[in-house]
């Protein structure tokens, strides 16, 4: 974990300063950028690990910067921005934002975060950087039409695969694992954000909607009052 680089982008120096700071007592390397333009040049050139990135940002603004990051990779992406309005947190989180803060923030609370995001990104690193042939015994989950292959970090839908985030992929293999169980929202927040988890507490509806678009008629219900589940048999829509 300590190896890892990220690139801190905001346009306001001394919250590049204070964040640089809590991340080098962690041991991690940084890169502090103050404009989406200078840290699309760094994607281009010398990706890092992870971004911090502001959503408020001068020319390109960090939305626009996500959506570019993720047309082409999974790299953790933490948004920050100045604006606690609810549709920035769902549009920072549905163009594939892994977390999201307001300022201000505690740097401590941040460092926390990318703790947690590291290591939940770390056995698939591991296994990107050292791959196994895939084995029979190899854990595949199979509901009905859809089918994860969870060594491969792949998810297909009526044969045909199908992108997913980390996030998007964590909460499938959740509601996959234990099919036709309602989940609550807050143990789903749990199991895929960890203990801790003090952001969006609407964040799971989010990676639902994202999920529902991608895979147009998966059988995830919505348990009114409760949370979610995945069915095993689809209904007529």
């Amino acid at each position: 974990m300590k190896s890892y680089q990220i690139a801190i982008v905001d346009d306001d120096a001394q919250i590049r300063k204070i964040v640089e700071a809590y991340l080098h007592k962690e041991g991690y390397r940084t890169i502090t950028l103050s404009t989406a333009e200078e840290a699309w040049e760094l994607w281009e050139s010398d990706p890092p690990d992870m971004w911090i990135l502001d959503i408020m940002l001068p020319g390109m603004n960090g939305f626009d910067l996500c959506r570019q990051i993720r047309k082409e990779a999974e790299v953790p992406i933490v948004m920050i921005s100045a604006r606690d309005e609810e549709v920035d947190r769902i549009l920072g989180l549905e163009l594939g934002g892994d977390d999201y803060l307001t300022k201000p923030f505690s740097p401590r609370e941040l460092v926390a975060r990318v703790n947690r995001l590291f290591q939940r990104i770390g056995s698939i690193r591991q296994a990107q950087e050292n791959p196994v042939p895939s084995l029979p015994g190899g854990k595949v989950i199979e509901v009905g039409e859809l089918r994860i292959v969870l060594e491969e970090r792949r998810v297909f839908w009526r044969g045909e695969e199908v992108e997913m985030t980390l996030k998007e992929l964590e909460l499938l293999q959740t509601l996959s694992e234990q099919p036709n169980r309602a989940f609550t929202r807050d143990e789903l927040l749990t199991l895929i954000w960890g203990d801790n988890y003090y952001g969006y507490d609407r964040a799971i509806d989010d990676l639902v909607k994202r999920l529902r678009r991608k895979i147009k008629d998966l059988p995830v219900d919505t348990v009114r009052g409760h949370g979610y589940r995945l069915r095993t048999e689809r209904t007529g829509q």
